[in-house]
């Protein structure tokens, strides 16, 4: 039975769509986590289980194909979604399973990070997934957010600095997003500095052009990296539910990021690479005792 409480306050509605990592730290429970920590109410559907920690992925199951579609059915007829965000598509049968949903329901704005490879190295995508998403969801996409890796196998070269972003980013824009951002924090650790790159389509006087924008930020001197891809795309998906344009969006992300790399570095997760702390603005580190508590 509903409630008589008054229903008039609207916060922003954030659903991802994505793979559950059992650790917590990546996957649709890190995007949750972020969907909370900005203020968004947070929606999810799985599209596939991983057994994963901070030492690797181990094992995945897809979810079955009518039940990743009953979900957005199920979100969406109801609650309605103001922006997605599409992380982990295991398989090409998936990613068009998902563009055939968001289309039906006429979602207009997607933040997709185009998932391939785990940051152990596990692969979660192979050619044939990439392939679907450039046919099926980068012509819906908002913004894609591949990082260095995914760039690659995307473009099918190799792109290892910076001076190869602006290049790239135009070869994925002219395959049909409205706007990339490729993501330089797979450099190597002798790169103290991390070089971010947008660009966006715009009209100018009804010509379409494009813009582009560096975002430049110090590397975090942290291990704990595990979630930083999911969690930064989750986080502008979020600020353009808020209402943020694009760029806003995505300079707000990394400093979202960046604080929660800083915040994370001494939290012992796991003995491998650990999340980053999403709750910092909440739950500093800097307020832990000696016991590790609050």
């Amino acid at each position: 039975m509903r409630s008589l409480l008054p229903t008039s306050v609207q916060i922003p509605k954030v659903l991802t769509i994505a793979g559950s990592d059992s650790g917590g730290g990546a996957g649709l429970q890190a995007d949750l986590k972020v969907f909370t920590a900005l203020g968004a109410y947070g929606m999810s559907v799985i599209t596939a289980i991983t057994a994963q920690n901070t030492l690797g992925v181990t094992r995945i199951q897809d979810i079955d194909l009518d039940v990743i579609e009953a979900q957005i059915d199920a979100v969406i007829l109801d609650i309605g979604v103001d922006v997605v965000k599409i992380g982990m598509l295991a398989s090409p049968q998936i990613v068009q399973t998902v563009a055939k949903a968001l289309h039906r329901h006429g979602v207009q704005r997607i933040v997709l990070d185009p998932v391939l490879r785990a940051t152990s190295g596990a692969s979660l995508g192979g050619d044939d997934t990439a392939q679907a998403m450039i046919a099926e969801l980068f012509p819906m996409a908002t913004l894609i957010t591949p990082n260095m890796e995914e760039a690659s196998l995307l473009l099918g070269r190799d792109i290892t600095a910076p001076g190869d972003f602006k290049m790239a980013a135009q070869e994925l824009l002219e395959m049909g997003p409205q706007a990339v951002l490729i993501k330089g924090g797979h450099l190597d650790a002798t790169h103290t500095q991390i070089t971010d790159f947008l660009m966006w389509k715009t009209l100018e006087d009804d010509l379409e052009v494009t813009q582009t924008k560096e975002f430049k930020h110090y590397r975090v001197n942290t291990l704990n990296t595990h979630g930083t891809g999911c969690s930064l795309a989750s986080a502008i998906a979020t600020y353009l539910a808020d209402g943020h344009d694009l760029s806003h969006a995505v300079a707000k992300a990394i400093s979202y990021v960046e604080a929660g790399l800083e915040a994370g570095r001494f939290l012992s997760i796991g003995e491998g690479p650990g999340p980053l702390w999403h709750m910092h603005d909440f739950y500093p580190t800097a307020l832990l005792d000696e016991k590790g508590k609050y």
